[in-house]
């Protein structure tokens, strides 16, 4: 890094569904955070350049200082809106002629296993036209490409008002020429996105790699006028007269970042949530913990994910009915935000999946919105007006309402009451709902670890986000884990993790045959034709070549079978011995009387950034400092007088027994009774049982609407484990 850079700030971005948290590097290498609602249209037209405006303390005239920022790193969840809301660019789906249907049929599995009612996602695409080509699967042209005839289908398509169009043929994965002489005459046409599946997605299977183009170019234009808007925002003029632009990098998917000109509408999904499991793997790893289960909970949604070493990615996913096949992390999401919006269907609470968002927000946001998890944590207490951020209101400047919130839950306590007799006061409501909330985000958190072969009870939570620490302790009770950490910046540390996150480019290959000796040479070559070209990539994004890392891996599975797994590229015999190992952990069986197919290669090109660990600091021995306040919280059915500690007055070596909350910057920390706060040398909070858990008492033999959503989720959460392993150990394409 030159000089020049030092004396420039940096600043790491992640713009989430409700909230967008901001972590500003200034020159001195001094970290500031930030936090403003997303979306604010009476103060402001976008978050991210409002939060840069904010930490540099800017007049609302004055402009951005573009000369003074190093760089920008940014996560965002403007694609996956646009995918949630069906508001991308209209497409077009050009394809084989005889295929018109092929996306829309699928391949026929059943979206939800237990439905009897099967009700197909909407398709991206408006329309569809077809070509009259064909290759073969080696490659072979069967029919020829008719130039004049495409080139008047594709024009009236033009006219017809399209101007995003994804080209998608059978065979391209082997065979290109045909989507690449498509691809040119869309461009002399004048289409603005024109994606092809063979670079889109180089591998076999025409759904596939049909629906993941089809997504990225329904998202693409969206990002790109995005990526323009920020840059446009960050443009000034320097004292030589030219306009200046810090550099605009995006995180992926797949846990790295890109230059804002190469981010893609594929690879954009999890660009937030990415971020956050990057930041959480790297702070725990200053902490010494290996193994972890990252706890993402936000306003919105809660992520989580799991890490043993390295991070687990899915390549095939669906994502709001969409199917796409692209490298993503494997992060589990659910709709158990603070702004998951609380419903009493007469009989059982119910939370989510629908969200209050930024706007109206909360009921507490002042903003005439429903009532959410947010909402019950501050009719509990755990959330107090006085020591939340000011916000709300027509000037942006309030406090949240407590009064509206106790009005409003003693209305759904009567209306519980009327509906089944059960009398319960608002209190009583609000825990129940926290309660169901938790259950949901336990359940998350077994989809990504005893669904997929690993003991969570070996594992520490890894809790981030703006709500995280306000049920960090609910949730690893419910899971019988035993230790929580917390970074300093856990508030905001999706947007940390853009900071400390490595550039990543990733390459792939199919490759389809028998993994043998023979295959040998042919996939050394592979890769290094792979190699060669990501390495070459990421020197162009102006990488030092000596910071790049890369790893091979290959992509197995058992003949037959269409459930594939990683294992690192070596000696034939050892990828197979990895491959058995993966599958006995994952599936509690091998065959072997069975082949194993090579499906594809996968080359990762990792530039990698230097970043420093957390300071240590000597131990304290003094008692930990008084409470600045006793806040009256309800707990287990009853209200209780609970200590309020400020966490950057508490000094490395304190310990905090609970009941007892911390308050910090971005979020909020509560100890549950039982458990233990230790301040590290580095600064870290680590949470920890210190009294065994009491198991619940009978619940009895009427009904309580809580436990009958417990339960009911219990048991479907036991359903679908046993359907999601039945799914991806069967042959039978029915069964799948």
């Amino acid at each position: 890094m030159t000089n020049q850079n030092r004396s420039r700030w940096q600043f790491w971005i992640d713009r989430g569904g409700t909230f967008t948290d901001l972590v500003g590097r200034q020159p001195d290498g001094k970290l500031l955070s930030h936090k403003l609602l997303s979306e604010n249209p009476d103060c402001y037209s976008d978050a991210a350049l409002q939060g840069i405006r904010d930490l540099l303390r800017l007049a609302p005239d004055e402009p951005i200082p573009g000369e003074q920022i190093e760089v920008i790193k940014m996560g965002t969840t403007v694609g996956t809106n646009a995918l949630l809301e069906r508001q991308g660019e209209r497409t077009a789906l050009v394809i084989t002629k005889g295929l018109a249907d092929a996306l829309r049929i699928g391949y026929q599995n059943r979206p939800d296993i237990f439905a009897r009612a099967i009700v197909l996602p909407e398709m991206l695409y408006d329309t569809v036209i077809e070509i009259d080509q064909r290759h073969d699967a080696t490659g072979t042209i069967i029919t020829p490409l008719d130039q004049n005839s495409a080139r008047n289908q594709l024009q009236r398509l033009f006219d017809d008002g399209f101007h995003s169009v994804a080209i998608v043929l059978m065979h391209a994965w082997c065979a290109p020429q045909h989507e690449r002489q498509l691809g040119k005459l869309a461009a002399d046409i004048g289409f603005d996105q024109v994606s092809l599946s063979h670079q889109v997605s180089p591998l076999i299977k025409l759904i596939g790699r049909g629906d993941t183009t089809v997504v990225d170019a329904y998202l693409s234009p969206l990002l790109r006028r995005y990526v323009d808007q920020l840059s446009r925002g960050l443009v000034s003029d320097d004292k030589k007269g030219g306009g200046h632009s810090p550099r605009l990098l995006f995180m992926q998917s797949n846990g790295g970042l890109i230059d804002a000109s190469h981010f893609q509408g594929k690879d954009c999904i999890l660009s937030g949530p990415a971020g956050g499991v990057v930041g959480a793997v790297a702070c725990a790893a200053m902490a010494g913990f290996e193994q972890v289960i990252t706890f993402d909970m936000g306003g919105t949604s809660t992520d989580v994910a799991h890490y043993a070493g390295e991070y687990e990615r899915s390549f095939e996913t669906e994502v709001a009915g969409v199917r796409m096949r692209a490298p993503m992390m494997f992060i589990h999401t659910v709709a158990a935000g603070g702004g998951s919006i609380l419903h009493f269907d007469g009989q059982r609470y119910r939370v989510g999946p629908d969200s209050a968002g930024a706007n109206p927000g909360p009921a507490c946001y002042r903003g005439g919105g429903p009532l959410t998890v947010t909402d019950a944590n501050v009719m509990l207490g755990k959330l107090s007006p006085d020591y939340f951020p000011k916000l709300f209101g027509p000037d942006g400047n309030l406090a949240i309402d407590r009064l509206v919130v106790r009005q409003q839950f003693e209305q759904l306590a009567a209306t519980i009451t009327r509906s089944n007799g059960n009398q319960r006061s608002a209190e009583q409501v609000a825990e129940g709902f926290i309660a169901v909330a938790v259950e949901n985000m336990a359940a998350a958190i077994k989809k990504v670890s005893l669904q997929r072969g690993y003991d969570v009870a070996e594992y520490t939570l890894c809790c981030f986000g703006a709500a995280g620490g306000q049920h960090a302790c609910a949730v690893a009770d419910a899971l019988g884990i035993k230790q929580i950490f917390l970074h300093p910046y856990a508030g905001v540390l999706s947007a940390y993790g853009m900071g400390l996150a490595d550039r990543r480019l990733m390459r792939e290959a199919a490759v389809e045959q028998l993994l043998s000796e023979s295959l040998t040479d042919q996939l050394r070559q592979s890769f290094a034709s792979l190699t060669q070209n990501g390495r070459a990539a990421m020197i162009d994004e102006g990488v030092d070549p000596r910071q790049i890392v890369i790893e091979q891996r290959v992509r197995l599975r058992y003949q037959g079978s269409d459930t594939a797994l990683l294992v690192d590229y070596d000696h034939w015999r050892a990828m197979s011995d990895a491959f058995e190992q993966q599958h006995r952990a994952r599936f509690g069986f091998t065959m072997a009387d069975r082949a194993l197919m090579v499906e594809a290669l996968s080359v990762e090109v990792i530039g990698v950034n230097q970043h420093q660990a957390d300071p240590e600091e000597p131990l304290t021995t003094s008692p930990p400092l008084h409470p600045v306040e006793r806040l009256k919280t309800y707990s287990s059915g009853q209200w209780c007088s609970t200590p309020l500690y400020q966490r950057n007055q508490l000094l490395p070596g304190a310990e905090i027994d609970g009941p007892a909350i911390l308050l910090e910057t971005t979020s909020t920390t509560v100890i549950d009774a039982g458990w233990r706060g230790t301040i590290t040398a580095r600064n870290h909070l680590i949470l920890s049982r210190a009294c065994p858990l009491q198991q619940e008492s009978a619940i009895g033999t009427s009904v309580d609407p809580v436990m009958l959503a417990i339960f009911n989720n219990r048991f479907t959460s036991i359903a679908e484990e046993m359907g999601y392993t039945l799914q991806n150990s069967a042959h039978s394409v029915n069964i799948k």
